[in-house]
C-alpha cells in the first residue's frame, strides 16, 4: 500500500503540472454527442423542448486521486421565438480534494432557418469558474512539501460562443467555450530552489460533425466526429461509429486518437427518459497499469415532451 501511494502523488502532480503549467484543458467526454451544451453553446433549444442531461465521469478507475467530472445542462427553446436558453454545470474533482473547479454558465442561443429543413443558431455564453486547490495534497512521502500558497474559492469570469447547423440527417458545430486566457496563480519569479508554477487557461477550439444513415425501417447508423485544438497540446480527434434500433437501442465504439478505445450503449427508457453508458481503455502505457481499470461514464437525459413533431429525429444528436 506505501509503493501504492507513492506512486500516486507523484501521478497528482503530474496531473495538476498538465492542467496548468502549459495549457490547461477543458473536461472531455466519451458520450460527446449526447453532452453537446457543454462544449457548444449554440446547441441550447435544438432539441425543441426542455431537455435536461447529467453526466458523471470517472476516469482511470483504480488510482487513488484519479479525475472525476460531474455535468447537468439544462436547456429550452423559448415559445414563439427563435430564442433559446439554458444553464450548465461542470465540476472536475483531482485527487482527494486537490483540485476542484466547478463551471457555472448561462447559455442564449439564436436559430434561424437556412433551408427546408437546415437550421443555423449562434450561441453565446457568460459565467466562470470557481477554482480551489490544495497544494499540501501534492505532498510526497519522499520530497518537501510545495511552499506555496493554497487557492481558495478563486473566481474568473469567462464567456464562450459557438455556431451550431443541423438538418433531420446531419449536424456540424464550431464553438470555443471560455475565450478568456485567464491566469489563476504564477510563482515563477520566485527563488530558483523552489517548485515553478505557471497556470493560464488557454483557448479550447471544438469542431464536431455527424451524419445519421437509414439502414433499414428500424436501424440507423451513425459516425461522429469531435476535434479539440487548444495550444500547447495535442490535438485530440474523438471519432465515433453507434447504431440505433427501433429508436430504443443504442450501441457503438469510439476511438480517441493515441489515447483511448471506447465501448457505447444507450436506452431509451421512455419518450422522455434516456440512459447511457460508455467504458474506456487506454491505449497509452497508463492503460498497461495494474492500477488503472479504464474510464466509466453514465448520462441521463430527461426531456418534457409535449409533441413528437417538435422531437429533433432521430434521438442521436
Amino acid at each position: 500500500m506505501m509503493i501504492y501511494k507513492k506512486l500516486i502523488a507523484p501521478l497528482v502532480v503530474l496531473l495538476v503540472s498538465i492542467a496548468t503549467l502549459s495549457a490547461q484543458q477543458d473536461a472531455q467526454y466519451t458520450q460527446y454527442m449526447y453532452n453537446t451544451m457543454s462544449v457548444n453553446p449554440a446547441y441550447a433549444g435544438s432539441r425543441g423542448q426542455f431537455s435536461a442531461a447529467g453526466l458523471y465521469r470517472s476516469q482511470w478507475v483504480g488510482l487513488d486521486g484519479s479525475p472525476e467530472t460531474f455535468t447537468l445542462n439544462l436547456h429550452s427553446p423559448i415559445r414563439n421565438s427563435r430564442l433559446g436558453y439554458g444553464l450548465s454545470i461542470v465540476k472536475d474533482n483531482i485527487g482527494e480534494g486537490v483540485v476542484s473547479e466547478t463551471y457555472l454558465d448561462a447559455v442564449i442561443s439564436y436559430t434561424i432557418d437556412v433551408s427546408l429543413d437546415g437550421k443555423l443558431s449562434f450561441g453565446l455564453k457568460a459565467g466562470g469558474n470557481i477554482l480551489n486547490l490544495d497544494f499540501n495534497g501534492l505532498r510526497n512521502f519522499d520530497l518537501e512539501p510545495v511552499n506555496t500558497d493554497n487557492i481558495e474559492n478563486r473566481f474568473s469570469p469567462n464567456v464562450g460562443i459557438g455556431v451550431y447547423y443541423h438538418t433531420n440527417k446531419f449536424y456540424a458545430g464550431l464553438s470555443a467555450p471560455n475565450l478568456l486566457q485567464t491566469e489563476y496563480f504564477d510563482n515563477s519569479q520566485t527563488d530558483a530552489n523552489s517548485v515553478q508554477f505557471l497556470s493560464k487557461e488557454r483557448i479550447n477550439f471544438y469542431l464536431i460533425t455527424g451524419y445519421v444513415f437509414d439502414l433499414s425501417g428500424n436501424l440507423k447508423f451513425k459516425p461522429a466526429l469531435l476535434t479539440k485544438v487548444v495550444g500547447g497540446a495535442p490535438l485530440q480527434i474523438d471519432a465515433s461509429a453507434s447504431f440505433l434500433f427501433n429508436d430504443k437501442f443504442s450501441f457503438g465504439a469510439a476511438y480517441r486518437w493515441d489515447a483511448a478505445v471506447s465501448a457505447l450503449v444507450g436506452f431509451q427508457i421512455t419518450d422522455q427518459l434516456m440512459l447511457g453508458l460508455a467504458y474506456d481503455r487506454e491505449t497509452t502505457a497508463l492503460g498497461g497499469t495494474q492500477f488503472n481499470d479504464g474510464s466509466f461514464e453514465v448520462f441521463l437525459r430527461y426531456e418534457l415532451v409535449k409533441s413528437f413533431r417538435k422531437l429533433v429525429s432521430p434521438r442521436f444528436f
